[in-house]
């Protein structure tokens, strides 16, 4: 059409006068007829990608001629970069991998096992309690120790002392009272059938300690060496009585702590509510427990 000579002139229209009155760009009238005049195949966009096989031979280029041994994947995909090799880390490192390529590297070590995976909580009360020791303040002493005993099954609270002395034979004293208490005898053999979960404190592992428990019948049962979730129901106790007791109030001297432990102790198991316990207190599951088993009795 720009050819076409106008009648009235005897001139060419020209390509400006066309594209003007056909309110196009010049460009691309010129742009049409390059693709006019030189058609090529259509190419996808963006930088050429190799097949695995090319890239594998590009990779392996790479390796013969290290700069440094022992270069990972990443530095390898960056290397390619600069060859103008586009490709991604996830493809050279899965390259790697299938051709055995990769240096090599430091195995993780398998992490031992746990050796506490099961459960602490007895399906009846007086099958097992769990003891041991916590410290507080008071203004007299100074700092004191809490010790304390605890039923696995009812979460009860079986017997706990404060003493400024913290010996074998101080730890012994929440157990005698829970002896006293439910096995209503203090003699040799009187809490047959019963085991004590302690840690590996040297109070609880000291002759003393384990001879007396021994004569009333309760067999030891130390908690395995740096697994606190051995002697997990205590140290929730202690979590209870810190919040409630030991963190909230001030004691001018150890007479005082030893009645409020009492106080707390009766307050924690007839009122605090236990979810592991359909939501009822330490002492409410003692009761039920009895129950069921004079019904099955």
């Amino acid at each position: 059409m720009s050819r076409t000579v106008s009648p009235s002139s005897n001139q060419p229209y020209g390509v400006a006068r066309i594209t003007a009155v056909w309110n196009l760009a010049r460009s691309s009238f010129y742009a049409a007829r390059q693709r006019e005049q030189h058609p090529r195949e259509p190419q996808k966009r963006g930088p050429k990608v190799l097949c695995d096989e090319e890239l594998l031979a590009e990779i392996r280029e790479l390796l013969a001629q290290p700069v440094f041994t022992g270069e990972g994947y990443r530095k390898i995909w960056a290397r390619l970069r600069f060859k103008g090799v586009r490709t991604s880390k996830d493809r050279v490192l899965r390259l790697l991998r299938q051709q055995q390529l990769l240096a090599p590297s430091r195995q993780p070590q398998p992490a031992p096992g746990n050796p506490h995976e099961g459960t602490i909580v007895t399906t009846t009360p007086n099958q097992m309690w769990g003891t041991d020791a916590t410290a507080t303040f008071t203004e007299a002493e100074g700092s004191v120790t809490v010790f304390a005993a605890i039923d696995h099954c009812t979460a009860e609270c079986v017997g706990i002392h404060a003493v400024k002395k913290a010996t074998r034979f101080e730890a012994l004293e929440p157990i005698r009272q829970g002896v006293k208490e439910h096995f209503e005898a203090f003699s040799a053999g009187a809490a047959d059938g019963l085991k004590l979960r302690h840690d590996h404190g040297s109070v609880y592992m000291s002759d003393d300690f384990q001879n007396e428990i021994q004569f009333l019948g309760i067999e030891p049962s130390p908690a395995f060496v740096r697994q606190p979730e051995g002697n997990g129901c205590i140290e929730r106790f202690f979590r209870t009585l810190k919040e409630q007791l030991l963190w909230v109030r001030r004691f001018h001297d150890i007479e005082e702590l030893r009645a409020a432990l009492i106080e707390f102790r009766d307050r924690y198991n007839n009122n605090w509510i236990v979810e592991r316990l359909s939501y009822r207190t330490p002492a409410q599951a003692r009761r039920d427990f009895q129950l069921e088993l004079e019904v099955a009795a």
